[in-house]
Formats: structure tokens, C-alpha cells, sequence
């Protein structure tokens, strides 16, 4: 049985792991004091609170992507597996509750058709990736077409309408103590991540093997079978996503998932996770989506033109990573 006690927390949340990525949360504070001072609508409490959900809803999917990147991977097929689960788990809703007339056990099943689906394109990419040692890049973006198709098919292209309202009113408008139910349901995943990365033996493993895969063989982990968990961990949290934005929208969209696959990638690395792999942990998803949705949100408020945004919020977005690099570069030649 292999020992991986010897890899000590890339995860930990301590103030020490924490200086490093100390850019980020200076960064997050300056654009919100620029824009604010652009637009006062910024510093209003309707502001904050919506930029508190509209970040959780990247934080979840920067995660999912966050379980990859420390095994020296990534998933270009988060973007259409969100819309592929959006429309399947919204078909089966309304299938069901017209069936039943039970709006409680359509919820049940389209969650449960949701979770399905996302395990299913997740252990299909993981044993790919794992057991035929296939470059994850070719790997996902092949099952990024996949589930594009799937979902335009079997949608015709067109939304699901007649969702269950209440879909919306339990992941959407619902509140736990005061909190809005995004956010709380990304606490709670953020928090399970957190355990799962800093006190199981799985978490450790996969830091092992994003590090020094050569140790990790040596150490006689079972790579394959850990590289496999990581895939099926990350569209498990997707699916949980993907359920939060259909509740959002009401809908099934088979174009739900639009810029997530780049987001969610440069979220976690902005974050701090390392695509050398071996690096990250929980603040990585909540530092690099609160990055891009104030980035994003002041944008709009100060009224910069959709087309300009993207150029800027590219430009952002390579800047911090290649600072990263460049970080990284100067602590490997010490």
C-alpha cells in the first residue's frame, strides 16, 4: 500500500500558503475601488450581493476544474457537459412531472439525471486520459463536441420550456439562514473540496501525482485509478452547477455552458492552481472567479462595450497567468 503521508497541504488554507497569492486579493480590491469610483452603484449592497452570486456560480466550476489541474490536466468539455445536463435533467423534469404530476419527484429525477450525466462524461474522460494515456487536451475536446451534439440533438436545438417552478424556487430564490441557496451551495462544495484535498488519503494522491508523477509511481500509487477520481470528482461538481444555472434560467439551454470551459480553466489558474500540476486548493476557484465577475461587473456598470470587454478581460486574464509563470519559473531555478 503506498504511503502518501508525505505530501503536505498545496491545499492547506493557512496564512502562510496564502502569501504567495497575496496578487489576488489585492487585485480583486483595486478593481472593485476603480470601478467604485467610476460608478458609486458599485459600492451599493444590491451590487455586492449579486456579485456574491454570479462569482459562485465560476467558483464552482473553477473548482471542478481545480481536482484536474493538480493531476497536470483539464477539462475543455466543462462548457457543453453544463448544457448538455441543463437540457437532459430539464427533459426528464418535465417528462416526469407530467407523468406524476409530482413536481417533488421530477426535482428528484432530473437531479438525479443531472448527477448521472455529469458522472458518465467525467469517468468516460478520466479513463481515456488514464488508461490510454491520451493527452487530456485531445481527450476533452473531443467529448466537448460530443456534448454539444448530444445536447443540440436531443433539444432540437431549442430550450426546454415548462421546467418546474420549483427548481427555481429551491436552488434560485430559496435562502439558507439569509444566505442565497448559489452561494450557500458553493460553500458547502468548497468546504467538502477542502476536506477531500487536506485529510484524504485521494487528496494527497492526487497532489503526488501532479507534482512528481515518478514518485508517485515509485511510491506504488495506483495512477490510473486516482487520475480516474479526479475526472469523475470534477464533472460531479459540474453537474451540481450546471443544476444551480438551469435553476437560474428557469430552463434547459443547450447553450448554457457559452464561456465556462475558458473561464473555469483561467479562474483556477488566476486563483493560483498551477497547470504544472501539484498545486492548489479551495481559495484557488474563489480568488480567480472574483477576478473575472468584478472584472466583468464593473465593466458593465461603467458601460464599456461588450466587444472591448472581452479584449480586456483577455489581456487580464493572460497578464495574471503569465505572472504566474514567471513566479514559478524563478522558484524552480532557486
Amino acid at each position: 500500500m503506498a504511503d502518501v503521508s508525505m505530501v503536505k497541504g498545496n491545499a492547506r488554507f493557512s496564512i502562510a500558503g496564502l502569501l504567495p497569492n497575496l496578487f489576488q486579493p489585492a487585485l480583486i480590491v483595486a478593481l472593485f475601488l476603480f470601478f467604485g469610483v467610476l460608478q458609486p452603484n458599485v459600492f451599493t449592497w444590491g451590487n455586492v450581493s449579486n456579485l456574491a452570486i454570479q462569482s459562485s456560480y465560476l467558483t464552482v466550476f473553477a473548482l471542478a476544474q481545480t481536482f484536474v489541474v493538480i493531476v497536470r490536466g483539464f477539462d475543455l468539455s466543462l462548457g457543453t457537459t453544463v448544457s448538455l445536463i441543463s437540457v437532459g435533467a430539464s427533459m426528464v423534469m418535465v417528462w416526469v412531472a407530467a407523468a406524476t404530476g409530482s413536481d417533488l419527484v421530477a426535482l428528484s429525477a432530473g437531479i438525479a439525471a443531472g448527477i448521472a450525466i455529469g458522472l458518465l462524461v467525467g469517468t468516460i474522460n478520466g479513463f481515456v486520459v488514464a488508461a490510454w494515456q491520451l493527452n487530456p487536451f485531445i481527450v476533452t475536446l473531443a467529448t466537448l463536441n460530443i456534448c454539444m451534439g448530444f445536447a443540440t440533438t436531443i433539444s432540437g436545438g431549442f430550450q426546454i420550456f415548462n421546467v418546474p417552478n420549483i427548481l427555481n424556487d429551491v436552488f434560485y430564490k430559496a435562502s439558507v439562514l439569509g444566505i442565497p441557496a448559489p452561494v450557500a451551495a458553493c460553500i458547502v462544495l468548497l468546504a467538502v473540496s477542502h476536506l477531500v484535498l487536506t485529510r484524504l488519503r485521494l487528496g494527497r494522491a492526487l497532489f503526488l501525482i501532479g507534482s512528481n508523477p515518478r514518485a508517485a509511481v515509485i511510491a506504488g500509487l495506483p495512477m490510473k485509478k486516482y487520475t480516474l477520481l479526479a475526472y469523475v470528482l470534477c464533472s460531479g461538481i459540474v453537474a451540481l452547477g450546471a443544476l444551480l444555472l438551469t435553476a437560474r434560467t428557469g430552463s434547459g439551454e443547450p447553450n448554457l455552458g457559452g464561456n465556462l470551459m475558458l473561464e473555469s480553466i483561467a479562474a483556477a489558474v488566476m486563483g493560483g492552481a498551477s497547470l504544472r500540476g501539484g498545486k492548489g486548493n479551495v481559495a484557488s476557484p474563489i480568488f480567480g472567479a472574483l477576478v473575472i465577475t468584478v472584472l466583468s461587473n464593473g465593466m458593465n456598470l461603467v458601460r464599456i462595450d461588450g466587444y472591448i470587454q472581452q479584449i480586456i478581460l483577455g489581456m487580464v486574464i493572460t497578464a495574471t497567468v503569465a505572472l504566474q509563470a514567471l513566479s514559478e519559473g524563478k522558484r524552480a531555478a532557486k
